[in-house]
């Protein structure tokens, strides 16, 4: 990779290249986010109760209403507008809620209250020039629409993560499964027995299994099963258009939707709950946005995707039209051609009878490996948003692996890819009615995608700046629909939908917990942090004493002393010759360019060697995963010692004005770092002691263990335009970085103060519970043991 590139300058260049990549952008996206919107016509049909199908009429109101569905929310929706939205490349309801908090002041997260001079990242704005609207300023204004569009985004997180987790139990009880049992002329009471269920389990472990190899070798290996399950299903849906019913096109006319709406009791309201399932997998289109690009994912639904559904379900429309008095005719497995080919091949041979048996076969393994396939989309929708939760303070520590170094958005969660694989599997061995499943995957669908509606019209509004009256035609056209499908969903509440709500209280209730509480530990440290002045000119009457290396303060703040350091040094005064103040802070952007990714800027005056840094990320970044950060930070700070001269306002700004440095100068002022490759750092080193009154000094020396290289620095040779002063600053630097570095992190145990409510208490408890429970320490940077030094300290909310 390119240095001088940004992971969103490869995404945009991988975006806007030749068809060729179109192509296999179109391909991959086969498998990973159309399984299953591909997969949907097995359970559509079946999951409606057979007693609704009265007549031939309901087939074609139902038809009616899965095609306008269809191309209402699927095509026009999303293929061709809430596309259109991303975020820089990515998607999904949190990708539009960061949107809102840039250009529309709406944020809530503890790092829109930090320090906005610090904080400011250009982008490139197409509106940037427009005049701000009063919508947005009335919107800004009133602290309750932020915590609205706040609960939004966390409830479409939710839903879409619920969504996943009930299609994978689709897997295991689809009715593929059953329909191979009564092919083998088993009743349909014994073959509810004799669901495979350990088959099942093996295809689900089988399929997490497949997760840590990443986006693009799934969809490679996933690509093809889709791409011939579409060519079985469209060839069925074309003869049985063709063997039963070449008129059931005439039901696209909204008339029979109508009839349909007005001869429907409560029962047959109920069955719309299981005609939005055929949309199941639209979400996931713009959720997915971040492993592919707009282009592929709308050029592969609109010319393959949507015609082949249309045919498809026009299929089983038709079939059931005429055989709604046999046993099982909404299932998908009934509607394929076998009894028409044996009875009318059955005297004349044998071997044809034969085949056909093994077309049956290939019915049942297709549609078993398309339900499992259609499970990916949800799968990698459920890493995209956790990963973008996770990233903007709303979703507890866990490790997230990039699985691409070209398209940034190829994340892999595996904490996450476990616990999912943990409850599809005792749904599994507990869940053993599709209908119920059907329920409660319906309404979760329909929610998210209402959120999606709410948060859309508001960027079309606020971000866009269109016509208000286009955003709120968007709200009430595609929310009257969406509405109407919640209807019909809530009235399936009894029938599984229930353990939907149960699961969305779990995880809403984790993740507010967690927002909750980092926002009041952030507050916690503003409101206690310490001037720069208590350090340097209160330290010498505790008798403080610089000691030879640098110590990086990993904090959250990005001005003043942190609490947890001042009480360090309160009770051990010491501290080294050269502090970093370290701070990451997470913008509501998809990508930082690593030339706008460092502000480095001095604490107090130079003589004291105090340095702050501040590390801006974006939601799918990952630079706390560089094992040369540290490097990083020294060079950086090389760097702007360097550019300093040159910037008279922060050399007399008190605190120090925050310089943004990015690749190095082309003038050779720079430090210039050097691999010795008989060096090396161990994690398990001893610490060591300084001669300075023997004070133990946290630094892990080279020793045996080989765990990553040592860089050392260097300073350039003798130029006429560094002067002499930088030169010494810039030695002391290498000078310390050779004596050793520790790293100092703050332990907050959050405290309740008495008298508090139960909701406060409850939201510190289950966020302490999930802080002590998190497998992700709080700076991933591999830092070694020997040189951590944690600090723990009380904080009293």
């Amino acid at each position: 990779m390119d240095p001088q590139l940004s992971p969103t300058t490869f995404v945009q260049q991988f975006k806007t290249e030749t068809w060729r990549h179109t192509l296999l952008f179109s391909f991959q996206s086969l498998g990973v986010i159309y399984g299953q919107l591909s997969s949907a016509p097995l359970y559509v049909f079946g999951t409606v109760h057979q007693k609704e199908f009265v007549s031939e009429e309901t087939a074609y109101g139902l038809f009616s209403f899965i095609f306008w569905t269809m191309t209402i929310i699927s095509l026009l929706k999303y293929a061709l507008l809430v596309l259109r939205a991303d975020d820089d490349g990515e998607g999904g309801t949190f990708a539009l809620y960061s949107i809102l908090c840039r250009h529309a002041k709406v944020g809530l997260l503890p790092n829109d209250t930090s320090a906005n001079e610090v904080m400011q990242y250009e982008e490139e704005n197409p509106f940037k020039a427009k005049v701000e609207s009063r919508a947005r300023r009335a919107i800004a204004k009133h602290k309750s629409s932020h915590y609205l569009m706040l609960f939004l985004a966390l409830f479409g997180a939710c839903m879409a993560i619920g969504d996943g987790y009930y299609q994978l139990q689709q897997v295991s009880e689809d009715q593929c499964l059953q329909s191979h049992f009564r092919l083998q002329n088993i009743n349909r009471r014994e073959s509810r027995k004799h669901v495979p269920v350990p088959t099942a389990c093996a295809i689900l472990v089988c399929l997490f299994m497949l997760q840590h190899y990443g986006t693009r070798k799934i969809g490679f290996i996933f690509a093809p099963i889709v791409i011939i399950w579409l060519l079985f299903i469209s060839g069925v849906g074309t003869y049985n258009i063709i063997r039963w019913n070449p008129h059931i096109f005439y039901a696209i006319s909204p008339t029979y939707m109508y009839r349909f709406v007005v001869d429907a009791r409560a029962k047959g309201w109920r069955s719309l709950g299981s005609i939005i399932l055929c949309v199941a997998g639209s979400e996931a289109m713009f959720a997915g946005l971040g492993h592919f690009s707009k282009k592929s994912i709308k050029i592969t639904f609109v010319c393959l995707i949507y015609p082949v559904l249309v045919l498809s379900y026009a299929g089983q429309a038709a079939y059931i039209s005429k055989n709604y008095t046999v046993d099982g005719f909404n299932h998908l497995s009934e509607s394929v051609p076998r009894r028409y080919l044996q009875h009318k091949y059955l005297r004349n041979s044998l071997k044809i009878l034969d085949i056909t048996g093994h077309f049956r076969h290939v019915f049942v393994v297709l549609s078993l490996f398309a339900s499992a396939v259609g499970s990916q989309a949800t799968i990698t929708a459920s890493f995209s948003i956790i990963n973008q939760c996770l990233a903007l303070g709303c979703f507890p520590r866990v490790k997230v692996i990039h699985t691409s170094d070209k398209i940034h958005g190829q994340v892999y969660i595996p904490d996450i890819n476990w616990l999912l694989m943990v409850l599809s599997l005792s749904a599994t061995l507990g869940f053993h009615d599709i209908v119920k499943i059907g329920s409660a995957t319906g309404l979760a669908v329909v929610s998210g995608m209402l959120v999606t509606t709410c948060l859309m019209s508001l960027v079309i509004a606020l971000y866009w700046e269109n016509n208000l009256i286009e955003s709120v035609c968007f709200l009430i056209f595609f929310g009257f629909v969406e509405a109407m499908y919640v209807s019909a969903c809530m009235l399936n509440m009894h029938k599984g939908a229930w353990f939907l709500v149960v699961l969305f209280l779990l995880s809403f209730t984790v993740m507010l917990s967690w927002h909750y509480g980092t926002l009041k530990k952030y507050e916690f440290d503003l409101e206690n942090k310490v001037s720069i002045e208590w350090l340097t000119d209160l330290s010498p009457g505790l008798g403080v004493s610089r000691v030879p290396g640098i110590g990086f303060i990993y904090t959250d703040i990005v001005t003043g002393i942190p609490a947890f350091f001042s009480h360090f040094v309160t009770n051990l005064p010491a501290f080294h010759q050269v502090l970093i103040f370290v701070s990451f802070k997470s913008l509501p952007v998809p990508c930082v360019h690593p030339s706008k990714r460092y502000l480095i800027g001095r604490v107090g005056h130079r003589d004291y060697k105090i340095y702050r840094c501040v590390v801006r990320c974006g939601y799918h970044d990952n630079s706390r995963d560089s094992d040369d950060f540290e490097e990083e930070i020294i060079r950086t700070i090389g760097e702007f010692i360097s550019l300093e001269e040159n910037d008279f306002e922060s050399l007399t700004s008190p605190e120090g004005r925050m310089i943004v440095v990015g690749k190095p100068t082309s003038d050779g002022n720079a430090l210039v770092p050097r691999i010795d490759s008989h060096s090396f750092v161990s994690p398990e080193s001893p610490p060591i002691f300084t001669n300075n009154e023997n004070q133990r000094s946290p630094i892990a020396e080279t020793s045996v263990v080989k765990k990553r290289k040592k860089v050392r620095f260097m300073l350039p040779p003798n130029s006429p335009k560094m002067r002499v002063c930088v030169r010494e600053e810039l030695q002391e630097l290498v000078d310390a970085r050779e004596s050793g570095t520790a790293y100092f992190l703050g332990q907050s145990h959050l405290r309740v103060r008495n008298g508090s409510n139960f909701l406060k208490r409850f939201l510190i408890m289950t966020y302490t519970f999930c802080d002590k429970n998190s497998r992700e320490p709080p700076v991933a940077l591999n830092i070694p043991h020997a040189a951590l030094v944690e600090v723990g300290m009380v904080y009293t909310i």
